[in-house]
């Protein structure tokens, strides 16, 4: 063996060496995290885990719990349109039939209220073919908004589909996207009332259209722009996106979605005819971002209120460096909005994301639930756990629990825009996408969507 032999066999044992420490060093971390994180974050109270969907490539879920009758719960997710339900709180479920959209190669972008009959409503979108990826104005094909309803609460789907606005093939046309529906459950005037909200990508502009319902979903109102200025036509940032509403308990409607970094707020109180102007309340960071092994995530906020009309609204941002969820309040009917409270607990700049949040807020106990992935317990800031984060304070401060009793890797899987949560009275439903590896079709990106639930009675 000469020296130059020598030299390189003692390069390759360093290497070896250097390799092994820092695997060892890696492992130790690992376990001290998650060891340390253990000792803060608690198993949610009950929590139970079920696979609603079978392993495929399904995602985004909506989740809703009946206030006319809190045992029965429905969840849906794409893609195509699919859900499953629950009589007993959450403690079986079931898949449901009579979803699908008649005539569309695909369906997907699901949401689901339940209205004040207990019926189960369901928005979505359907298309042929999607357009350009994150240009989806160009190339688009025909697409629509439409509604299902179920009126034994999600169990059968009726075989009508409901039509809200649909675009038919031809050059140019806009493509319709990410509808949230929400239901008026209040004692107002416009009890009962449906609404619609979604965006509509345009080749040169994204705009906010909505619509409403009187009659339970059966039919809707002509689809209408509510957003004053307009955004970029494109959805990787600068673009209107991220509907979501509230009714509070005087019957206003109250809106919010992202344009660029901003959350612009509006509201209805003349059930869903007239809008007040655009409002920009909250200053955020670029809303669409790639936290590590993850197609994409964005930081869409969400407006929930409780019984006595307090305000509440939820987002994800990189403001710190890493991805944190933030939640504000108004205790004003929206006039004004708290300084942002971190939702997450963990150490502030620890690395960590916790991204893709919901939020819920409990009618009966007036308790704000917000769901996320949460990496804090993984050094290496890749594998994922469910957290739900619970204030019992008015959104002053938030506890976090553990929703899911295990990690995955995202790895190139399609896990949504979003997840689901809901409450009532204690009991909470998480909804969630998880990758689920397929070896044996020597693919990594299936996915399953599964529903978590937790029973905060007995915490006091």
């Amino acid at each position: 063996m000469n020296g130059l032999e020598v030299i390189s066999t003692v390069k390759e044992f360093a290497v070896v060496c250097i390799m092994l420490l820092s695997a060892a060093q890696a492992s130790f971390a690992s376990a001290h995290r998650q060891d340390s994180v253990a000792s803060v974050l608690t198993l949610a109270p009950g929590s139970a885990i079920t696979a609603v969907s079978p392993d495929g490539y399904f995602s985004e879920p909506s989740i809703a719990v009946n206030y006319k009758n809190p045992r029965q719960v429905t969840v849906v997710y794409q893609r195509n349109v699919s859900a499953a339900y629950s009589t007993d709180g959450g403690n079986h479920w079931m898949r449901s039939s009579g979803l699908s959209i008649p005539s569309y190669r695909g369906s997907g972008d699901v949401s689901v209220v339940y209205d004040n009959e207990g019926h189960a409503i369901m928005s979505c979108i359907a298309f042929d073919n999607l357009g350009t990826e994150d240009y989806w104005g160009h190339g688009a094909t025909r697409n629509g908004i439409f509604i299902k309803r179920s009126l034994d609460g999600g169990k059968k789907w009726e075989a009508n589909t409901v039509v809200v606005d649909s675009q038919g093939t031809k050059p140019g046309i806009p493509f319709e996207d990410k509808p949230y529906i929400v239901a008026d459950n209040t004692g107002s005037p416009f009890a009962g009332r449906l609404y619609i909200g979604w965006t509509e990508w345009r080749l040169t502009e994204s705009v906010i259209l909505f619509s409403r319902s009187a009659d339970d979903g059966i039919t809707w109102s002509k689809p209408v722009d509510i957003s004053d200025v307009h955004g970029l036509p494109r959805d990787d940032n600068g673009g209107l996106e991220g509907f979501d509403g509230t009714v509070t308990p005087d019957g206003v409607l109250h809106v919010v979605w992202t344009n660029g970094d901003e959350i612009i707020y509006k509201t209805s109180a003349d059930g869903g005819k007239t809008f007040t102007p655009d409002r920009a309340i909250i200053k955020t960071a670029p809303a669409m971002f790639k936290p590590a092994g993850v197609y994409r995530a964005n930081g869409f906020p969400q407006i929930a209120s409780d019984a006595r009309g307090r305000l509440y609204i939820t987002w994800s941002d990189y403001r710190n460096g890493d991805i944190d969820v933030f939640e504000s309040y108004s205790s004003d009917s929206g006039k004004v909005w708290s300084p942002p409270v971190r939702v997450n607990n963990d150490s502030l700049h620890d690395g960590a994301d916790q991204f893709m949040q919901w939020l819920t807020v409990d009618r009966a106990t007036g308790d704000v639930y917000v769901i996320f992935y949460d990496r804090r317990m993984d050094p290496l800031n890749v594998r994922a756990w469910v957290v739900v984060a619970r204030s019992s304070d008015g959104g002053n401060t938030f506890s976090n629990y553990l929703m899911s009793d295990s990690s995955f890797a995202p790895d190139g899987a399609f896990i949504g825009d979003y997840n689901g949560v809901a409450a009532f009275d204690g009991r909470v439903y998480g909804a969630w996408t998880e990758r689920v590896p397929r070896v044996e079709l020597g693919r990594n990106d299936a996915a399953v969507v599964k529903v978590g639930v937790a029973n905060f009675n007995v915490i006091k």
